[in-house]
């Protein structure tokens, strides 16, 4: 018997965690390996102006791109799911794209990158889609009902003391699983998008006075879309203003573009900005941070990391992430731990949430059900620092964020949880029983056993 004080050698080969964590250095792909870009230079590839130029909007010009990579297969299976499936356009910058089968042989391409996790919840495909459940009975365009939410239009009061401000309604890149697919980029066969009707300065405009007339709030979140679309001037002077009010303490800026674009956030002139920014939060004693969204270890690249450190360098606080678990893509246990340490090992961005797929249409293939991410969040601690370890959590429509095991109770037959909270959202300020009422929220039925999947077949 071997006493715990006792030092027992590990045996040669045999590898006795779960996880073995090895340190990977960040590369950048060589875009130069797609036959559209062969001649493309490192200085065009920095350029932002370049990559937004050329993003890839349809299957033409992905063709462009790729030449002779990708099997009439894969643009048969591409153009069935734009045409019924879809609900966001396709956009990838060449930055985004360069990260899909990065190290597949050409008589391999096609495969690889049908397999690729970044591809599957970028550029998702009809054979991607749950054939039998595509959708949740559930799913609704605005999930997590932000819009109801709205005090002026774009700014909605969800939270007691957060507000979400989204001054933009496009990105540089068009997530598939985007949770705010309603309102987000361009309409697609499927998806007739709702559009903001206020010019910007008004809509600029109505948020600031209601900060003003609002002391309660004191964390404003700036997104969209993604700020990075927000003209640089633009955004500053909004943020300068949000800044000039004494009651708000955090401001955050979410973009997908640090990750998706990272040349945007290394122009010059952003750069410049973000300082003045930084320095005038700082002497006003607010937290300034980005908030990004990197779902897989290969988006992290050397320009991902340069664009954070950049962020940091002139002041930001901080720079964290804020994944999406999606089947496919990063919904195990060495996926998350892989992307965990290249984030906050390589490129000094901090893991921070990782959010359960909400429900929207067509994306029950992505989700996992409560008690998978559950098992996830237990698979992952421990190996990473604990202030870097990031919560698992499930947005329950008309609750909010949720830590994976903060349930009240969890009908595993039939895939539903139910949720409760210790705050009202700005639409139950006068409904006695918020605080009360038990929120359900749903599994994905393929992840059910037979009683429960055939229960809601009968329920359809």
């Amino acid at each position: 018997m071997t006493a715990l004080h006792e030092v027992v050698p590990a045996s040669e080969g045999i590898d006795h965690q779960p996880y073995t964590y090895v340190r990977k250095e960040l590369v950048e792909p060589d875009w130069r390996r797609f036959p559209g870009w062969s001649h493309v230079t490192e200085a065009q590839w920095r350029d932002a102006q370049w990559q937004r130029v050329n993003c890839v909007k349809n299957a033409k010009q992905l063709r462009k791109v790729t030449g002779d990579l990708l099997s009439e297969h894969f643009y048969d299976e591409l153009a069935a799911d734009q045409a019924a499936l879809a609900t966001m356009s396709m956009l990838l910058p060449p930055q985004m794209l360069n990260t899909m089968a990065p190290t597949a042989a050409p008589e391999d391409f096609t495969e690889a990158f049908f397999a690729d996790p970044v591809r599957r919840y970028m550029m998702p495909v009809r054979s991607d889609r749950d054939a039998h459940w595509p959708s949740h009975p559930h799913s609704e365009r605005d999930s997590l009902h932000e819009a109801e939410m709205w005090v002026v239009e774009g700014l909605t009061h969800r939270y007691p003391t957060k507000v979400l401000a989204e001054l933009v309604s496009t990105c540089p890149q068009y997530c598939g699983h985007c949770t705010r697919m309603d309102l987000v980029g361009n309409s697609t066969p499927l998806i007739q998008k709702h559009k903001l009707e206020l010019k910007p300065v008004d809509r600029q405009d109505l948020m600031i006075d209601y900060l003003k007339r609002t002391p309660g709030v004191r964390d404003v979140v700036v997104s969209g879309g993604d700020v990075a679309n927000v003209p640089w001037p633009q955004l500053e002077s909004f943020l300068m203003r949000v800044l000039d009010i004494d009651t708000v303490r955090d401001v955050r800026l979410a973009t997908k573009a640090l990750a998706g674009l990272p040349q945007h956030w290394l122009q010059p002139r952003v750069v410049e900005g973000l300082e003045r920014v930084a320095r005038t939060a700082s002497r006003r004693g607010v937290n300034l941070a980005i908030h990004t969204h990197v779902n897989h270890a290969q988006s992290v690249t050397p320009l991902v990391a340069e664009a954070a450190r950049t962020a940091l360098e002139v002041g930001v606080r901080d720079v964290r992430n804020q994944g999406v678990l999606m089947k496919g893509v990063n919904a195990t246990p060495n996926d998350l731990l892989d992307l965990c340490f290249a984030l906050q090992g390589e490129a000094n961005i901090l893991p921070y949430y990782f959010y359960m797929c909400d429900m929207i249409p067509n994306a029950e293939h992505w989700r996992v059900a409560v008690w998978e991410a559950q098992a996830l969040q237990h698979a992952i601690m421990g190996y990473l620092p604990g202030y870097a370890t990031p919560r698992i959590v499930c947005d329950v429509p008309y609750v909010g964020k949720r830590w994976v095991h903060q349930l009240a109770e969890y009908d595993r037959e039939l895939g539903v949880s139910y949720w409760t909270k210790n705050y009202r959202t700005g639409i139950e300020l006068a409904d006695p029983e918020a605080l009360d009422r038990r929120y359900p929220y749903y599994d994905p039925i393929s992840t059910l056993g037979e009683t429960g999947q055939a229960w809601w077949s009968a329920k359809a």
